[in-house]
């Protein structure tokens, strides 16, 4: 896998090319919106994906992704039943070994720190509960759902978190 923090436009092509070539294993039920329309939205560098684009990045790269949410520490994991076997040399690797227990050690350890201290420093958004107020008339909302009735209600989009 390439360290480079300029790849996101290829990976949003990588995962839109995989969601337009199987329309029945991402159709609208699955993905929330249309087909055709998820895949423009995913190519724009404005949205965040989620589950969706890690399984296929996942596939992709032929490696399991450990992905955590810092605000319940939960680790979540894509590629896991993926089998690889088989794979080139160059690209079946084991990165970390597994311990007995079914953890990766040090690095596993370390990852966990991490989530802790950024649990502890509150850096995440919360956006089921969050306080956010309208920068156009000041009106005070709590959560994603309360800002999205405003903005469909009113026209206004412009908010800020505050605490």
């Amino acid at each position: 896998m390439e360290n480079d923090r300029n790849k996101s436009s290829e990976l949003r092509q990588v995962i839109a090319a995989a969601v337009g070539s199987d329309t029945v294993q991402y159709n609208e039920a699955f993905l929330g919106k249309p087909n055709e329309e998820y895949c423009a939205w995913i190519l724009d560098s404005e949205k965040w994906g989620g589950a969706i684009e890690l399984a296929i990045l996942a596939d992709y790269y032929g490696r399991e992704i450990a992905a955590y949410d810092v605000q319940s520490s939960r680790c979540d994991l894509y590629g896991q039943m993926s089998p690889f076997e088989g794979a080139p040399d160059v690209v079946d690797q084991t990165i970390f070994p597994i311990n007995k227990d079914g953890s990766i050690g040090v690095a596993e350890t370390l990852a966990e720190s991490l989530v802790k201290e950024e649990q502890r420093k509150r850096s995440y958004t919360d956006t089921t509960n969050f306080t956010l107020r309208c920068g156009v008339c000041q009106i005070g909302v709590v959560g994603q759902k309360e800002a999205v009735e405003h903005a469909q209600t009113t026209g206004h989009v412009n908010f800020q978190e505050f605490r």
